[in-house]
């Protein structure tokens, strides 16, 4: 039976590869590379890098993923022990039938009766409930003072600063979770969940949010919420470092940069990155050090540059981008299976004195 490892292995030499350039092309490490080809599973931190590692290796090489997947989980099944709840134990016959079925029938009805007046009390409450189409979009000027009150999508909170401006927060989602748009990104708080929420980028917390109540079927019921500014916070947006931002003259890349946002000025934007796949990811937010993880689907991964962020992406196709900036937001979209990817996301300065937010790719 042909098995995962030897396959690869094949493949690379008929290809007239060494280990050292798979690893340098796909960024992942000689010794996994090995790992794979031997079928060595310790050498991994875990199932999830080795699966995500065998993709990309495999998409690399132009060989069937799935079917190498499947040869991976079969001599995976054909190493594990025989779970004891499958083994066949002598036991007494025991007659219970007529204790069981009794049983199960009462839990059954008094499971019904339960979920007839749980339907009922709620019914009763959602028809006291203002829906989003009784009202229009409202704005709310939050004080030193708690606020309580239902709001909807659209709605807006006004929170003022020390240099006598606002800041504007956006309700962005009302329906399972309550969303809420901010210069330093979009949170989400779930149903009963206290949160306290860095609005400006600074990682200070600024304000707590509660939700009390909040529709899980229909979001033109809006949601319950309480907010509470911090005592004592300086309430300033994070301004850019002007002189780290450089000269578009100055941007040295053989491929055209993407221009996402045009401007008089410059200011701290938020990107989001969602993951559809396995994906070995690494960022460097303005003069921070990178820092480098492994995501699976599902997963998500923001951050709030001031100036800009530079990524390195295994599998581009794996994840989608999103760029909140000026209150906009700006989807990047996703890029080929296997591309392995290194891009800035930054601000530059132009010769007409415009400052554009850019997407500029890296070789």
């Amino acid at each position: 039976m042909d098995s995962y490892g030897s396959i690869l292995k094949s493949a690379r030499e008929e290809k007239s590869l060494e280990v050292e350039e798979v690893s340098k092309s796909l960024t992942i490490e000689s010794r996994y590379i090995r790992a794979l080809e031997d079928e060595d599973s310790t050498c991994f931190p875990g199932e999830a890098y080795l699966i995500g590692f065998l993709k990309n290796y495999s998409n690399f090489l132009d060989l069937d993923t799935e079917y190498l997947l499947k040869l991976y989980h079969n001599k995976k099944l054909q190493e594990s022990p025989v779970p004891e709840g499958l083994i066949e134990k002598n036991r007494k016959k025991v007659l219970i039938p007529a204790i069981v079925i009794p049983a199960a029938i009462l839990l059954l009805i008094i499971s019904a009766v339960s979920t007839l007046l749980i339907i009922k009390n709620k019914k009763k409450t959602e028809d006291n409930v203002i829906t989003a189409d009784d009202t229009k979009n409202r704005q709310y000027t939050l004080t030193d003072k708690k606020f309580v009150q239902r709001v909807y999508k659209g709605d807006q909170f006004l929170v003022p600063t020390d240099n006598n401006s606002q800041i504007i927060l956006t309700v962005r989602e009302t329906l399972s979770d309550f969303g809420l748009d901010t210069p330093s990104g979009v949170f989400y708080i779930e149903l009963s969940e206290e949160a306290e929420i860095d609005i400006t980028g600074d990682s200070i917390s600024d304000m707590i949010v509660y939700v009390s109540d909040i529709s899980s079927t229909d979001e033109k019921r809006g949601a319950e919420v309480s907010i509470l500014l911090r005592h004592g916070v300086s309430t300033q947006v994070a301004q850019v470092d002007m002189e780290d931002i450089p000269f578009a003259s100055e941007v040295s890349s053989k491929h055209p940069h993407k221009v996402i946002l045009e401007d008089n000025r410059a200011y701290p934007f938020t990107i989001n990155a969602s993951f559809r796949g396995p994906c070995l990811f690494r960022d460097k937010v303005d003069r921070s050090d990178s820092v480098e993880s492994y995501y699976q689907k599902g997963e998500l991964f923001t951050a709030t540059p001031h100036n800009g962020i530079r990524l390195w992406i295994s599998n581009s196709n794996a994840v989608n981008f999103t760029i909140i900036a000026d209150a906009k937001t700006f989807d990047l979209g996703m890029g080929a299976a296997g591309q392995v990817l290194v891009e800035d996301i930054k601000w530059i300065k132009d010769t007409d004195g415009k400052y554009k937010l850019v997407v500029i790719e890296l070789d």
